[in-house]
């Protein structure tokens, strides 16, 4: 079976013009079939400020109402994504700009309000790998912003992290399907202040015990529910780390077991 790399890059590499281009360069030359998923980065809050649309945020998520959903979708399906897109081009990376909406590729619903209202945010209900596998059988490779859709004409602001792991699951059955979190650090860290003190690998009992000693909290945990999720829907390997790991396989990262 045919191998399929689903990455996902994270603020701190969009936000950082010297660090985009290097990984655009290095993500460029990587063999096979590959998708490539992108947060937003500062920008959205940057151009909200300047429209002054207030920034709404409560544990660390953007609340989302009607205007912060134009925001998004200006910067995240268009600037951000079409710009990536343009840096492959000229890396000679042939490959195409998607929010879940386009070619009905991912499926969400707005997520029912219960102690917050989060607006028009999405929770992933269905992947659609039909055309995405068509542009991949011939070396096109899908580039995903965090931007779903709902069926009924409404887009829905998603998760980066959790359209990673859906666009893997979706695959899994067609390709075996490796999926790689990148960001700023070199993995999972016993120790925040200590950048070498990296757990090299986590599995479903040492993770309970890595929430409960508080090792593992805040935004690293849903990050790492998809990290399960993923391995649990038989995603061959899950990896968290600098985007080094993609390109040696003795640079520092944390794997994630069943």
């Amino acid at each position: 079976m045919q191998t399929l790399k689903v990455i996902k890059i994270g603020g701190n590499i969009i936000d950082n013009q010297q660090a985009l281009d290097a990984f655009i360069e290095a993500f460029s030359k990587i063999e096979g079939p590959k998708i490539l998923v992108h947060g937003g980065g500062k920008l959205a809050t940057k151009l909200a400020n300047q429209m002054g649309v207030e920034v709404k945020m409560t544990n660390g998520r953007r609340i989302t109402d009607a205007n912060t959903l134009d925001i998004i979708t200006m910067v995240y399906a268009g600037k951000i994504n079409k710009n990536i897109v343009a840096k492959l081009q000229a890396n000679r990376c042939n490959a195409i700009g998607f929010s879940g909406a386009d070619g009905n590729a991912i499926v969400s619903e707005k997520r029912p309000v219960k102690d917050i209202d989060y607006g028009f945010v999405g929770d992933v209900v269905k992947v659609n790998t039909d055309a995405l596998e068509v542009l991949l059988n011939n070396k096109i490779t899908p580039v995903f912003c965090a931007i779903t859709h709902d069926e009924n004409g409404q887009l829905l602001n998603t998760n980066a992290d959790t359209i990673a792991s859906a666009l893997a699951i979706g695959f899994a059955k067609i390709y075996q399907t490796e999926l790689y979190y990148c960001f700023e650090k070199n993995g999972v860290l016993q120790d925040v202040n200590d950048a070498d003190s990296v757990i090299e690998n986590i599995n479903s009992d040492n993770y309970k015990t890595l929430i409960s000693d508080g090792v593992i909290a805040d935004g690293m945990l849903p990050k790492l529910n998809n990290c399960f999720h993923a391995i649990e829907n038989n995603v061959y390997k899950v990896c968290i780390g600098k985007p080094e790991m993609l390109f040696n396989l003795n640079n520092k990262h944390t794997t994630i077991q069943a």
